[in-house]
This record gives structure tokens, sequence and C-alpha cells, in this order.
């Protein structure tokens, strides 16, 4: 039937062709092993006392779950083995570490000149760590003063406080001083570290229980780290990685991915729903509550990503209308009725 929006993200149909898996809720609390799947097109779903995602009349809507960082694994897509029920856990606190910053501090031009007093230039960045705690990333930039000329040359340190103030990178890096592109990045040396890539401009930094990807701007390009003028212009920020949040709702793409949306402004998928489909739908068996279950004539099942294949997309904050006419139910009843006063007369 036609799709009707309604106000609950979870309220889940199909928009086309394929079926939702669903369990019941009296088989998870039994902790059956191996649980009963159904099928369906449409349910509203709401969190129970437990978490658990499933409909008033105790259907438990069944996915795949994702890893701790967001990404799911390679699942079988002919069993359904895999599959767990979806189950929020509505007091749930995650870190959110950072894993991405980026650098465009700019370095005078006039320190790596001959005569130059040769002072160093210092500056931190801050990053959230994997157990949510802020962490801090130490900068010295040190000029290669030069007998004569310019050397357009810095030692970069960084030394990272989660990893107990070591230096985890020590870089020689070198400006362009030729026309059109003066100031910017010419080479990157490593001397601790890991390398530098002159076409991304990133520096996989090894801190203290994970690695960051720090941006400093490709070899030739503006917008990263630069050697103009005579100022120390110090920029840079971690560009992803929050403090510790909470759970406060969730939403289902149109990929079947379920999101866990946090208070801190950001979101990870805890879970996929994938698309059950079958050769023939109309050999399914009917069940109670608009379930169906699969028979000899429906053929063996598929999983599909939402909207691949011959399937539809998940849709949330939406219900599947019944096909039945209740006008013309309501008037076949009252005719059947009348039909039936009627005969009870002759008799």
């Amino acid at each position: 039937g036609p799709l009707i929006g309604t106000s609950n993200p979870t309220d889940l149909a199909i928009d086309g062709r394929g079926f939702m898996a669903v369990t019941t809720i009296d088989a998870v609390n039994r902790g059956v092993g191996n649980l009963p799947i159904a099928l369906t097109t449409t349910g509203s779903f709401k969190a129970d006392a437990n978490g658990i995602l499933r409909t008033p009349t105790g259907q438990v809507l069944m996915g795949w779950p994702a890893n701790p960082d967001g990404t799911l694994s390679n699942y079988p897509r002919d069993t359904m083995k895999a599959m767990t029920p979806v189950k929020l856990d509505q007091n749930q606190y995650v870190s959110n570490p950072t894993t991405k910053m980026s650098l465009g501090a700019n370095l005078p031009a006039t320190a790596t000149q001959a005569g130059a007093s040769g002072l160093t230039y210092e500056m931190s960045v801050q990053y959230t760590g994997n157990l949510g705690t802020q962490e801090t990333l130490h900068y010295v930039f040190t000029p290669t003063v030069p007998a004569t000329g310019a050397s357009n040359t810095w030692n970069m340190t960084i030394a990272d406080s989660a990893s107990g103030n070591a230096i985890i990178g020590d870089y020689a890096i070198t400006f362009d001083s030729s026309q059109g592109s003066g100031g910017t990045l010419a080479s990157v040396t490593t001397n601790i570290g890991s390398d530098y890539d002159p076409a991304t401009g990133i520096i996989p930094l090894n801190v203290g229980g994970g690695s960051v990807s720090m941006d400093i701007g490709a070899v030739g390009i503006t917008g990263g780290m630069t050697q103009l003028s005579e100022s120390f212009a110090p920029i840079g920020k971690a560009t992803n990685g929050t403090p510790v949040a909470r759970l406060v709702g969730v939403e289902i793409d149109d990929n079947g991915y379920l999101h866990a949306n946090y208070d801190q402004g950001f979101s990870k998928v805890i879970y996929q729903i994938p698309v059950v489909d079958v050769p023939n739908p109309n050999g399914l068996a009917s069940r109670s509550d608009q379930t169906y279950g699969l028979s000899a004539d429906s053929g063996p099942f598929y999983l599909w990503d939402s909207g691949d294949g011959p399937t539809g997309k998940m849709v949330g904050y939406s219900q599947e209308q019944s096909t039945t006419d209740v006008t013309s139910e309501l008037t076949n009843l009252i005719t059947t009725q009348r039909a039936y006063s009627s005969n009870v007369k002759v008799i």
C-alpha cells in the first residue's frame, strides 16, 4: 500500500519491493538460540524498557550490528544467522576520538634569513582521546639560520600529552621561494614519525591510543602551512572528535543504516537493516501481525542493501497504509447483513 508520514523516526517501511526481518519479543526474552524469523513490509518500532526496537504487537526488528567505529563487517547475504535484535542502549555514553586535524600555521620568512635571531616558535592543538579526555599536541618550530642568504627551512617537532609528552614527530620542512609559488611547501623530510604524503599533504601521527591524520597542505598548494612575511600565525585545529556524548535519538537512512545521534552533535552507524527479497513474494506464507514466512513456493531469500538490486529503499518516519478499502468493506458488510435479515424474515 501507499506510505504515510509519521513523527516517529523508527516507523519503518519499504518503498518498493522487499521486506524487513523480524522476530518475536517472546523468543528474545526466552533467550532462544535460533530466533524464529518472519518478514514484514512495515512496522512501528519503538525502544522498550530494555532498549529493544519492537512493535506494540511484539515484533522485534532484526539487523546487522556495526563495529564500535561504525563500520560494518562483510556479512553473508544468504543466511540470517549474523542478524541480531536491534537494541539501543538508551543510557549509552560514548567517546568520539579525534582522527583528523589541520595545521595551517604561517612561519615568518625573515626567521630563516642570514642574521636572524634563531628564536623558536611554539603552538598547541587540542584533540579528543579515545576515552573522551582532552589531549594536546605541542609544536615547536625552529628556523635554520644560514651564514648567507636564506634557507627557507624549519625543523618541526611534535610532542603528545597522551604519550607522556614524548616526541612523536620530527620533520625538516622547506618552503618554496620561487615566483608564483613562494611561501608554499616545497618538501618535508621525516626524522621521526610517519612519512609526509606530498600529494595529499597528510602526515599520519601515532598519538597515544590511535592514529590522527594531520593535514599540513600539499606541496606547492596554498592553504596549508606557509612561510610568508614577518609574522607567525599559529592556526591549527582538530577537525573532528568531541568529548563524551550521550545518545539522544536514532534515525535510518536510505541505505538502511541506523544512525545513533549524540548530544555533542555527531552520529555514527550502529546497525544496518538489510532488505530481504525472495523470487516469488506471492508464495510467502501469511502470518499474523502483517508478517509472512518463507515457504517452498517463495523460494530462497537474499539480503540486499536498501535500494540495491530489485529492492526498494528503507524509509523512516513512514508506515505502509493498508490496501483494504474500508468504505467498500463496510458497504459489503451492510449489504450482507440486509440480505441475511431478508432471508430470516422470509423463513
